[in-house]
């Protein structure tokens, strides 16, 4: 398995590496280091309140991919990143220091997509397509496995929809309490 992932990561460093994306791809994974894109996007709906229900929802989905992914599933499963396999790539970014799987990147993307999608929000599309350049950049910048970034979207898609499940049962169920 890990030699058809390092195949796949690979072939986007064969065929795919240029210097636009050399130049931009660092900086949209930049962008999502610590989630920030999201973190504002969820400050920005919070802000608003016509969209507070969305804003609410992308940050109950950004606290649960926050406890699964990086304080259970990263320190559980402890994967080693494809750059201390394979020595030879040249690195555009510093060094992740914690484990490979799932993609946190990819994850939180995910998962604000589907609380968006979920709560009805039609910004759910263009971070959809934020997330897709995301999860992309994690394999261009070869710090992810190929099944790291599946699973990320797998679990950003699963708490991303069980936010916005979450904050919509609380706020009927307050609504019906008045």
């Amino acid at each position: 398995m890990q030699a058809a992932e390092l195949a796949v990561l690979d072939w986007i460093q064969l065929h795919l590496r240029c210097e636009f994306l050399d130049a931009v791809l660092p900086v949209v994974s930049w962008t999502c280091d610590h989630g920030e894109i999201w973190i504002l996007l969820a400050a920005v709906l919070l802000a608003v309140r016509k969209y507070r229900g969305a804003g609410l929802a992308v940050s109950c989905a950004l606290v649960l991919d926050l406890i699964s992914c990086n304080l259970l599933l990263k320190p559980l499963v402890g994967r080693v990143r494809p750059f201390a396999v394979n020595t030879a790539v040249e690195l555009l970014t510093a060094p992740p220091l914690d484990a490979s799987f799932p993609s946190g990147h990819t994850a939180v993307s995910f998962a604000a997509v589907f609380a968006l999608k979920t709560a009805g929000s039609p910004l759910w599309r263009p971070a959809l397509a934020v997330a897709v350049v995301m999860a992309f950049s994690r394999l261009y910048l070869y710090v992810h496995w190929p099944t790291d970034v599946l699973g990320g979207a797998l679990l950003g898609a699963a708490v991303g929809w069980a936010g916005a499940k979450l904050v919509e049962n609380v706020m009927a169920k307050r609504k019906a309490g008045r």
